[in-house]
C-alpha cells in the first residue's frame, strides 16, 4: 500500500462548495444534468460531482522503475462513512490483479466530501471490486481481485492495512467481492467460483471473515453455500423450497430497518443467476427473490430527502441524485450486460446499457426509476 498524492482536481461545481484540488489551465466539464422538459420538480435530479479525468495517481510500471502519473478511471464501488464518501477507481487492473495496459498494478481508493471534493487518496495493489463500511468501528473495507488471487484492505483512522487470506486458494476457488457487516460480523461475497479450479457444489457463496490485526491475516468460514436450501419468495413456486446452484455471487448489503420487506437481513446478489438471496444473522432460513434482469449494486432510500450517489464507470464520474424519495424504496443498477448469455461486446441488441431501477420486493419486478438527467449507475449508496 502506498499513499497517493492528489495531483488532479475534482469537479468544480458541487453541492456544498468548490473542490479541494483544482487543475490549472483547464476547464471542468459541466457538472449539472439538464432536467427533461415538463418533468416534475419533485423528481430527483442527477448531477455529476466527480470526474475521474480530473484526478491522477502515481505508479511504477509493473511495480518497478521510474514513477509515472495517469488519470483515475473506472469508478466502481462506493460507500459512505462518517459524513464522507469512499470510491474505488480500478484504473484498468484486471480481475486477478493483472497489469493494466499502462503498466499500472494499483487501484485508487479516494475519500470525498459529499460535494465531491477530495479529502485523501490511497493506492492499493490489485483491482478494487467490492467495498463495505462499518460505522460501529469506523472502518472501510476494500476487497481486490474478484476472480482469484484476492485479498482485503481495511482503512481505519486514515491508515490502510493489507490483510491476506489464510486459505490460499480460497475454498470456492475464486475471489472475493462486496463486504457487509451484520451485527459485527464481516460478510464477504465469494465471487467467481471455480476460476482457479473445480469448486465443489457446496462451496461457500458468502464468507464470514475474522481479522487478525497482529498477523495481518483474514480467516474465512462459510456463512451459506452455493447449494444452500432456500424458499422462493415469488413466481409459480412461491413458498416452496429450492436448492440453490449459485454461480455468480456478487454485490451484497444489509437491508435497512425501514424496508417494507427483509428489514435487517443480509442480501446477496447472485448477479448472473438473477437471484437476490436474503438471510438473517445465522446464514439460515434463506429467502430467494427471482428478478428478470441482472442487477449490480442496490441501495434503499431511508428518508424522504437525501442523496443517492452512484458511480458511472463508462463516463468516469460519480453522480449525486437529489430530490424527493419514498422511504423504503429499493433502488438498483439494472445491468443487462451481466447476464450469463450476454455477448462479449456489450451493450448490444437486446442487452441495453446500465440504468437506474427500483425493485418490487414482493414480486421481483424491476421498474425504471424516474430522474431528471442521464444516469448509468454501477455502484451506489444512499445518504439521508
Amino acid at each position: 500500500m502506498r499513499t497517493a498524492t492528489c495531483l488532479g482536481a475534482t469537479v468544480v461545481a458541487t453541492l456544498l462548495g468548490t473542490a479541494a484540488c483544482t487543475s490549472s489551465g483547464s476547464s471542468s466539464p459541466s457538472a449539472s444534468a439538464t432536467p427533461s422538459g415538463g418533468a416534475s420538480n419533485t423528481t430527483p435530479t442527477v448531477k455529476q460531482i466527480v470526474f475521474g479525468s480530473l484526478l491522477k495517481h502515481s505508479f511504477q510500471p509493473n511495480g518497478t522503475g521510474t514513477a509515472r502519473t495517469e488519470r483515475l478511471t473506472q469508478p466502481d464501488d462506493i460507500v459512505a462513512l462518517g459524513g464522507n464518501l469512499y470510491v474505488g477507481f480500478q484504473n484498468g487492473v484486471g480481475p486477478q490483479g493483472e497489469v493494466a495496459p499502462s503498466g499500472n498494478l494499483d487501484s485508487t481508493l479516494v475519500e470525498f466530501t459529499p460535494a465531491g471534493s477530495v479529502v485523501k487518496q490511497w493506492d492499493v495493489t490489485g483491482k478494487i471490486d467490492g467495498m463495505g463500511a462499518d460505522p460501529a468501528t469506523g472502518r472501510v473495507f476494500a476487497s481486490v481481485n474478484e476472480d482469484s488471487k484476492s485479498s482485503l484492505y481495511v482503512l481505519a483512522h486514515g491508515t490502510v492495512t493489507h490483510y491476506t487470506y489464510t486459505a490460499s486458494p480460497l475454498p470456492h476457488m475464486g475471489g472475493t467481492d462486496a463486504v457487509a457487516v451484520l451485527n459485527g460480523k464481516i460478510l464477504i461475497s465469494a465471487s467467481a467460483p471455480g476460476t482457479g479450479g473445480k469448486a465443489p457444489a457446496s462451496a461457500p457463496a458468502v464468507y464470514t471473515v475474522t481479522l487478525n490485526a497482529a498477523a495481518k491475516t483474514a480467516a474465512v468460514a462459510p456463512f451459506f453455500a452455493d447449494n444452500a436450501t432456500g424458499t422462493w419468495v415469488n413466481g409459480p413456486n412461491a413458498g416452496k423450497k429450492v436448492t440453490l446452484a449459485l454461480a455468480d455471487p456478487d454485490s451484497n448489503l444489509v437491508v435497512p430497518s425501514g424496508s417494507p420487506q427483509f428489514a435487517g437481513d443480509f442480501m446477496l446478489n447472485s448477479q448472473g443467476d438473477q437471484e437476490l438471496i436474503f438471510s438473517g444473522p445465522s446464514g439460515q432460513n434463506l429467502q430467494v427473490l427471482k428478478i428478470p434482469t441482472p442487477v449490480d449494486d442496490s441501495a434503499w432510500a431511508t428518508s424522504a430527502t437525501g442523496t443517492l450517489y452512484t458511480t458511472d464507470s463508462s463516463a468516469n464520474t460519480v453522480d449525486a441524485i437529489t430530490g424527493k424519495f419514498t422511504p423504503g424504496t429499493a433502488y438498483t443498477a439494472v445491468t443487462p450486460c451481466n447476464a450469463n448469455n450476454a455477448p462479449t461486446i456489450c451493450p448490444a441488441t437486446g442487452f441495453a446499457a446500465n440504468s437506474l431501477g427500483t425493485i418490487n420486493l414482493k414480486t421481483g419486478a424491476l421498474s425504471k426509476a424516474a430522474v431528471n438527467g442521464a444516469v448509468t449507475p454501477k455502484g451506489m449508496v444512499f445518504v439521508p
